[in-house]
């Protein structure tokens, strides 16, 4: 059975397509669009009229692979750039409208299972682990160790939402940092009870922005042949603190590093080292399966059960 698999986050969309039947998930395509749904006014809840339209053109090009592809099966899921908007719901109809495909908008509660089930799915939990997605409208956490899942959440903490608030200067003033950080601190009162409960050994980056620290930290790797990969813990200071203190042109000279993630890698950077510090996480890990691989992997299993 083929499946395809679209996820349509705040910054870019994607498309996975994957062959089920030998009751193991085999990637057959891949692709992403940087559709920056939550261009300009994230904050205030609006999908833009020309992010509207770039949403609406990218998931056309997607209906029409996924034809081309003969694929049976699709399940579309919509974050939190669509979860929060008051225009949320004429985007997923104008969707339907256009190009034949029924989204889901899923609660952060779902998406952080979802990421979970993908992560779970590189064998990269070997100890008390907290798992971080951080993504353009909210970020997720989960801990887990490796028998199961003890805690999730997800906060409206993602990266161009950050940015969109607090980066007002170049480089980042140690003010704008300050604002991120307290802003942080003050929503996250349920992770900081549950690590202190659960006290985790290990994070692990779910794919995105973590997938660019790797390729800024081991020059030539290749994340396509990777399920998971240790980060060095004093690497990635090392490049966190220069990102930091980066302007927005050295960081755009960076290679490696997508257009993209020019200025969202340094909120990135921000969430990450907060985290290993308030946490005191020794190790760091990175997880190139996320959201779009949890999803697959529960396609997989629901296969499975009605086959028998």
């Amino acid at each position: 059975m083929k499946a395809g698999v679209i996820d349509m986050g705040t910054n870019t969309f994607h498309l996975i397509i994957a062959d089920l039947s030998h009751g193991e998930v085999d990637i057959t395509y891949k692709t992403n669009i940087p559709v920056k749904l939550g261009e300009g006014r994230l904050n205030d809840n609006i999908i833009i009229p020309e992010a509207f339209e770039r949403g609406l053109q990218a998931l056309t090009q997607f209906s029409e692979t996924l034809k081309e592809q003969q694929v049976q099966v699709v399940k579309a899921t919509a974050t939190s750039a669509v979860r929060n908007a008051s225009n949320g719901p004429a985007f997923v109809q104008a969707v339907k409208e256009r190009t034949g495909i029924d989204i889901e908008v899923i609660s952060g509660d779902i998406e952080a299972n979802y990421i979970f089930k993908g992560v779970q799915a590189t064998g990269v939990i070997t100890d008390t682990t907290l798992i971080m997605d951080i993504g353009g409208g909210s970020t997720e956490f989960i801990l887990c160790d490796t028998k199961q899942l003890l805690w999730k959440k997800s906060y409206d903490l993602g990266a161009a939402r950050l940015l969109q608030a607090y980066f007002k200067s170049d480089p980042i003033s140690e003010a704008n940092q300050s604002a991120i950080i307290q802003h942080v601190d003050q929503q996250i009162k349920e992770l900081k009870e549950a690590c202190q409960l659960h006290q985790p050994k290990v994070l692990v980056g779910s794919a995105g922005a973590f997938e660019t620290f790797a390729l800024l930290l081991q020059k030539g790797v290749d994340l396509k042949s990777l399920a998971w990969a240790p980060l060095s813990l004093p690497g990635y200071q090392q490049l966190s603190a220069q990102l930091i203190a980066s302007t927005h042109a050295q960081r755009a000279q960076m290679e490696d590093l997508i257009p993209l993630r020019v200025d969202m890698i340094v909120i990135a950077a921000l969430l990450t080292d907060y985290v290993l510090k308030t946490f005191a996480i020794p190790e760091l890990r990175l997880s190139t399966y996320d959201l779009k691989m949890g999803v697959l992997h529960t396609l997989l299993q629901e296969h499975q059960q009605l086959n028998g």
